[in-house]
């Protein structure tokens, strides 16, 4: 499905909405005028680069805007390379004026950074998180940080949804088994289990936590939410959740969790070896949210015990995760790199929004209100 003209297509759909008019910030997000410094940070695609042309999350592709960056004079310089002091990104840092990055291959904006950046304005994610930029101290400094709200809702949501299965089913030692050359039916179905009847809790029921709830309700689940705003009533009705007020009291209930908040100060470890205890003995785990979210040594714990039955997730604490990260050596885990939200469909809108914003501040004008993370030194009611 490498369709070269499906990104085009879908950023001049997005280019093409209303705007409204910008408001002041301490670093203003008017654009300096003449050429532009514009830094982007992204994975490296490798042989993989030339094989999609839709591919565009990668270094090389370079989120498909390089030629239209170009065409109006911007400077557009795109690398992989991201730690250490002599790395490319910090030569950057110093003059860049807008600084693009993604939580699948982050580079970490720091306080020292912000600090550093005299000429910086503008923080784009190309996709969905931001906790990867100190906010409080782009928010301190006047800076805009922005991503593309929405971009990877589909995408997520249907990977959790995978994982979820992947562990109820035990799937995991079955594939190994089969690439092993190896048959041993009890070694997988002494604890695979029907998904329907079980008691599933989100952990957070904002986009990606809905349209899970969604997915969800042919399974015939029980399925329970908690989340800081509750749901229409019309909304709860028709997929078939309940609202649990209490985290606490909501956890101990599910077969099945699945963490779908963002890391703040109040998620960070939030599931340690206290809370774990708490939940139902072979409970299950899905968190495609964030890595830091989990007590990394609890988790490790808690699969190693049997108190957790299996976790999945694409998320790790840090990213990427070193070659010793002792979640790939616990038991029962069915984890990846960082990719859910990174399916091709996912990086055309990632690509799309990018531009989107970035045409909008070219002229001075405001972007769509959900994807500011901070604005006029004041943070999203999510990271606070």
């Amino acid at each position: 499905m490498a369709m070269k003209n499906v990104a085009a297509s879908v950023i001049r759909t997005v280019c093409s909405s209303g705007v409204t008019a910008a408001s002041p910030v301490a670093r203003s997000l008017h654009a300096s005028p003449g050429r532009m410094k514009i830094v982007g940070v992204l994975y490296k695609g490798n042989e993989y680069a030339s094989m999609n042309p839709d591919f565009v999350h990668c270094s090389e592709n370079a989120l498909g805007i390089r030629d239209w960056l170009e065409s109006q004079g911007h400077q557009y310089i795109v690398t992989d390379d991201k730690e250490g002091p002599d790395c490319e990104l910090e030569k950057h840092i110093p003059d860049l004026e807008v600084l693009i990055t993604t939580p699948f291959h982050p580079a970490y904006v720091t306080a020292e950074r912000i600090k550093k950046a005299k000429n910086l304005k503008l923080l784009l994610t190309a996709g969905v998180g931001s906790d990867h930029v100190d906010l409080k101290a782009a928010a301190a400094a006047g800076l805009t940080v922005a991503e593309v709200t929405g971009s990877n809702v589909v995408s997520v949501a249907e990977d959790e949804l995978m994982r979820v299965l992947i562990l109820v089913r035990n799937f995991i030692p079955g594939y190994h088994q089969a690439i092993k050359g190896e048959w041993n039916v009890a070694g997988i179905t002494h604890r695979s289990y029907d998904l329907e009847g079980k008691t599933v809790g989100t952990f957070g029921a904002g986009r990606i936590g809905k349209r899970l709830l969604q997915r969800l309700k042919p399974f015939d689940c029980n399925l329970l939410y908690h989340d800081r705003i509750k749901m229409d009533p019309e909304i709860e009705a028709e997929i078939g959740a309940k609202f649990e007020e209490d985290l606490d009291t909501m956890l101990p209930k599910c077969d099945v969790i699945v963490i779908n908040t963002p890391l703040t100060e109040k998620t960070r470890g939030m599931f340690d070896k206290e809370r774990i205890a708490k939940l139902k003995k072979g409970v299950l785990i899905v968190n495609n949210a964030r890595g830091a979210i989990m007590d990394t040594q609890a988790l490790v714990d808690g699969c190693t015990s049997g108190h957790i039955g299996g976790y999945s997730g694409d998320v790790w604490n840090p990213q990427p995760a070193p070659k010793d990260h002792p979640w790939r050596y616990m038991p029962n885990h069915a984890m990846t790199p960082h990719c859910s939200g990174a399916t091709i469909d996912g990086q055309l809108r990632f690509a799309a929004g990018v531009q989107d914003m970035l045409a909008r501040y070219f002229k001075g004008e405001e972007f769509p209100a959900q994807h500011y993370i901070v604005k006029e030194g004041k943070l999203a009611s999510q990271y606070l």
